[in-house]
């Protein structure tokens, strides 16, 4: 979806996953609260390895830590409540890739739905992923654009 509607080339993971983009925590009033508090982003060169497959920069893959900070700074200090500081953020977007429930790659891949410029239904998402979190229904945030959403 980055690549879709973004001006800027995207240079597409090697091995064709869908990756993260965000960990954003949201309001119940549906407000995204963004750069709440001061925390000094630390580099995280020990989670390097697993982020740079599962939450790459698609839009300059020579500015990875750039991007990762941008996140914490921007939503990461908003999730003081169940987050506790910088590295459990991480760790937390790692745990939730990697674990059954939540790759997104592997769910979808399953079903048969793979990255690529083939469209797809959004029952057909949906449903992909129903089937693996006990019939819970999904929340999708689309972006639009002249062509296609």
């Amino acid at each position: 979806a980055v690549c879709n509607f973004n001006p800027t080339p995207c240079k597409d993971p090697t091995d064709k996953l869908f990756t993260v983009h965000g960990l954003w925590p949201s309001n119940s009033n549906g407000n995204d609260p963004k750069y709440c508090n001061a925390q000094q982003y630390q580099t995280m060169k020990i989670l390097e390895p697993q982020l740079v497959i599962i939450w790459p920069n698609v839009l300059n893959r020579n500015d990875h830590e750039g991007f990762w900070r941008k996140q914490w700074e921007k939503h990461g200090s908003c999730a003081s409540s169940p987050i506790q500081n910088q590295k459990h953020y991480f760790d937390t977007v790692i745990k939730m890739y990697t674990t059954k429930k939540q790759n997104i790659s592997e769910i979808l891949s399953k079903a048969n739905i793979k990255p690529g410029r083939k469209n797809r239904t959004l029952v057909d998402i949906e449903n992909a992923i129903r089937n693996v979190i006990n019939n819970m229904t999904p929340q999708f945030k689309c972006q639009k654009n002249t062509r296609t959403s």
